[in-house]
């Protein structure tokens, strides 16, 4: 027998799944968070709901909110169960359901405007995103915001009705300082190298562009945190909901499971306040980049190691590939000796003992974490988790053969078809343009390389371009297996 999730039937619930020790009816909204996923859900919203099980700080509650199509189908998932969640941590050899309860109302999605008035509030003192490695409308060439994308282009010309996430933020803080009110926070939980500045780079530049004075105002009040984002979490699919239902009792129809590991490192930069996320094991220090570094180079760039041989030898789920020997040794040798010695010193932590946790997180059957996810969005997150690690490499006359062959076979991996002749569906939002690159780089690598917005000068660089032809050709040729073996030196 299952129990329809709700705030009505948690008594009702077993006795084995934890659930929240505090009345929704004692929470108010201090947060409105834009993009509601999977990821938020195992990770912002599991720090508040510990927090508001210690008694304090109920007036630091979630709003939701989301400016994409898909965001509908989440609200509507969330609003039939009061936006309770059931959160699965996982560890090999055990696994825990926890019902959490910080998010208390989703505005309406499909009207920007609804959010800007719901911003009116000044009780909401945080404005917190995750809207992906993408959505900061960064130019991957330069590291730096666009401001010629058309999208931005379009709220600096028509500020009142703002179609991005970053038009309806500036709406919103216009309004603040029109009444005189403190601004918000701005604070990013999305994995990328110095969230808070590309935030930060986001809204400015937009306001430049569309309101001189307004940008200036926000440069002097409004604070925008760097924080470091770690808990492995897949996509839900069936399967998850089938899990809850016959391990736990529950019906869910958007359970999350995650691994049991969590960690965020966060900057103590915050205009309005800020709930006391130290009191649950938010890590505040004056400097997130050493720990950002860390985690993009090894974890998010080992990621990518695995994701795309594993790709192209049919290979489900990162567990498998990680009991996949070569691709275990190729995970090893690229960490080892191209990786890890450029990452710079972490206060407090070895990275040594930091890689074999990854490896240990990696390898944990009960994620169940796809090779498709890894594989996904390569086209921004290649920039940002391999193409430094190549960059610094070579700055310091290293050689970068590795990093060369996973480039290679993330080219490979978009020439769409593995190698046992399967189909690769798309899995890039640029998916055309990299299969139609792919496809030419199969006569001539340099035309993948020509990508400038990802490669940049790289594609000029011979120590880096020279050893992606040769794995490239010999991928084409011989096929994943036999280039890691090679690689290997087996």
């Amino acid at each position: 027998m299952t129990v329809r999730l709700s705030l009505e039937t948690l008594a009702e619930l077993p006795e084995t799944v934890a659930r929240p020790s505090y009345e929704r009816s004692d929470l108010k909204p201090g947060i409105l968070h834009i993009g509601v996923g999977n990821f938020h859900r195992a990770h912002q919203q599991v720090y508040l709901d510990r927090l508001f099980s210690t008694g304090r700080d109920h007036d630091w509650a979630l709003v939701g909110a989301g400016l994409m199509p898909f965001d509908t189908k989440v609200k509507s998932a969330l609003a039939a169960q009061d936006y309770l969640a059931t959160v699965v941590a996982q560890e090999a050899g055990s696994s825990t359901a926890r019902v959490t309860g910080p998010m208390t109302e989703f505005v309406e999605p499909g009207d920007p405007q609804k959010i800007v008035d719901r911003l009116a509030d000044p009780a909401i003192r945080i404005v917190s995103l995750t809207v992906t490695e993408g959505g900061y409308f960064v130019d991957p060439s330069t590291g730096e915001f666009d401001p010629s994308n058309p999208k931005i282009q379009a709220d600096a010309a028509d500020p009142d009705h703002p179609q991005t996430v970053f038009g309806v933020i500036l709406k919103a803080l216009k309004g603040r300082r029109e009444r005189g009110e403190t601004p918000f926070t701005v604070m990013s939980c999305d994995n990328l190298p110095h969230n808070g500045k590309v935030a930060r780079d986001a809204v400015m530049g937009l306001a430049r562009q569309a309101d001189p004075d307004l940008a200036t105002w926000v440069g002097e009040t409004v604070a925008f945190p760097n924080g470091m984002v770690d808990r492995i979490t897949p996509a839900t699919g069936d399967r998850e909901r089938r899990i809850v239902a016959e391990d736990f009792g529950i019906a869910d129809e958007w359970p999350v499971f995650c691994e049991d590991y969590i960690q965020w490192v966060l900057e103590d930069k915050f205009t309005a306040g800020r709930p006391a996320l130290e009191e649950v094991g938010v890590q505040f220090v004056p400097d997130v980049s050493p720990y950002e570094t860390m985690k993009i180079r090894i974890l998010n760039g080992g990621h990518a190691i695995i994701a795309y041989p594993s790709g192209l030898m049919d290979i489900e789920f990162a567990h498998e590939a990680m009991e996949t020997d070569l691709v275990a040794r190729f995970l090893e040798k690229v960490e080892r000796e191209e990786i890890i010695p450029i990452v710079p010193p972490v206060p407090d932590t070895s990275l040594d003992d930091y890689f074999a946790l990854i490896k240990t997180r990696f390898a944990n059957p009960k994620i169940a974490d796809t090779i498709r996810r890894l594989c996904l969005d390569g086209s921004n997150r290649q920039p940002k988790f391999i193409i430094p690690s190549i960059r610094d490499n070579i700055a310091k006359g290293r050689d970068v053969e590795g990093l060369a062959l996973e480039s290679a076979l993330w080219c490979r991996y978009c020439f769409g078809v593995s190698d046992s002749g399967r189909e690769i569906e798309p899995n890039d939002p640029n998916w055309d343009r990299l299969t139609e690159r792919a496809k030419a780089a199969r006569e001539d690598p340099s035309a993948w390389l020509a990508m400038a917005d990802i490669y940049g000068p790289l594609k000029d660089e011979p120590r880096f371009a020279e050893p992606f032809a040769r794995w490239l050709k010999m991928l084409h040729e011989e096929g994943a297996e036999a280039v890691l073996k090679t690689y290997l030196g087996d």
